[in-house]
């Protein structure tokens, strides 16, 4: 039976940042993985490169129902802290967009940071392990697992959420959280793809692989202005992952194809110039050519030949009208296998906002991804990570 002083259940960017910060203050820290490896989540995102954090941090790129909690921590543990980390282990990183920044080599380089902070700090590792049970008596956490039993003052969870289970994703933190009388949120997918049923889903088959600019809305007036890509199975890309987390099953998102254009106006504008020429040749100029031809398939087939200047203003109005508000209602996401974050969890109003500590049971913290805190697309879940666990460290 081990003693510790704090021990932590997940090795994921969370569960790595508490357990350096508490041992840096001398604390005996535990850190336990059920996966083959640690960090497999750093070493996946940003395509290999790791997004890992974002140059303009805000609570507004935040959900939670409680849109106030995220500041302390934000506040306590900055993007600026991170990146000086970053730099004291002379990685080469760069701004990607809007504030994005990435490993210029590899995603291994941050993982590999943590791992010399960890080895520096004494933090005690252990993968591949399962844990059986988990209680709290004698004012004592006790984890058991397959092969050993430990006791320590403090348990922080820091397993993550739902999202993408090929990495370790799983819902054992909720289970601890209610297995401690800690109510939780109804969980979903988020920042995932869309995927289509209807006569839509053939279309975007066609386009697979092509992205273009677009302004994505949701039902409750939320936008995003980036990329959008065309799929197989849907629609994915920057501004759709931004989208589908504010999106609830039955609703329809907007896509403005010319976010940049008066559509009505330039459609109008078109007839005049371009009397005789296809609608379909001069949106080509503004829109990618095989999108233009699906469009014309779905929009007008019957009129596909006819030159501009056979068409009345109310026609051009209502194309006009589709590619500045083209309303669409996914059929679902691709759900957790694809997304990147989950929704939902640990209800925050339990939680201590300036320490991650719980208000119901003494000693128990939950960081991370598990908690009712989800960031927008672009480096903020990691920084929600680093934040949250630099606090629990600081406090465990």
């Amino acid at each position: 039976m081990s003693r510790y002083d704090s021990i932590i259940i997940g090795a994921g960017a969370a569960g790595l940042m508490c357990a350096i910060t508490a041992a840096q203050r001398g604390k005996k820290i535990l850190l336990l993985e059920r996966s083959n490896k640690i960090g497999k989540k750093i070493l996946m995102s940003g395509g290999g490169r790791c997004n890992f954090t974002n140059l303009f941090m805000q609570p507004e790129n935040f959900l939670c129902q409680n849109p106030h909690f995220c500041k302390s921590a934000l506040s306590q543990y900055t993007q600026w802290d991170f990146i000086a980390l970053v730099e004291k282990h002379n990685i080469a990183y760069h701004e990607k967009t809007l504030g994005q920044l990435f490993c210029d080599d590899s995603s291994k380089d941050i993982l590999n940071m943590f791992l010399a902070e960890c080895k520096e700090a004494g933090v005690t590792i252990e993968t591949n392990t399962t844990i059986t049970g988990t209680t709290y008596r004698d004012n004592r956490y006790h984890v058991i697992t397959e092969t050993n039993q430990y006791i320590s003052a403090s348990l922080v969870v820091a397993s993550g959420g739902l999202s993408i289970p090929s990495l370790g994703g799983s819902g054992y933190g909720y289970q601890l959280a209610k297995q401690f009388e800690h109510p939780c949120y109804e969980t979903r997918a988020a920042l995932v793809p869309f995927t289509f049923s209807d006569h839509h889903k053939p279309l975007f088959a066609e386009l697979s692989g092509l992205s273009v600019n677009t302004d994505v809305t949701t039902i409750n007036n939320i936008s995003f202005r980036e990329a959008l890509l065309f799929t197989h199975r849907g629609l994915s890309g920057p501004a759709i992952l931004q989208a589908s987390s504010y999106w609830q099953s039955g609703e329809d998102i907007a896509i403005n194809l010319l976010p940049n254009d008066n559509a009505e106006e330039l459609l109008i504008k078109l007839k005049h110039n371009q009397a005789k020429s296809l609608l379909r040749t001069q949106l080509s100029h503004h829109l990618p050519k095989a999108l233009t031809q699906q469009l014309e398939t779905l929009w007008w087939p019957k009129s596909a030949e006819r030159p501009l200047a056979e068409w009345n203003n109310k026609e051009l109005k209502d194309i006009a009208r589709k590619l500045n508000n083209w309303a669409l209602r996914p059929a679902g996401t691709e759900g957790y296998r694809t997304a990147e974050v989950t929704i939902g969890g640990v209800n925050t109003d339990h939680l201590s906002s300036q320490t991650m500590e719980s208000t119901i049971h003494k000693g128990l913290y939950f960081i991370g991804e598990v908690v009712d805190v989800t960031g927008h697309l672009g480096g903020f879940n990691f920084q929600w990570a680093w934040s949250s666990g630099y606090v629990a460290g600081m406090n465990v």
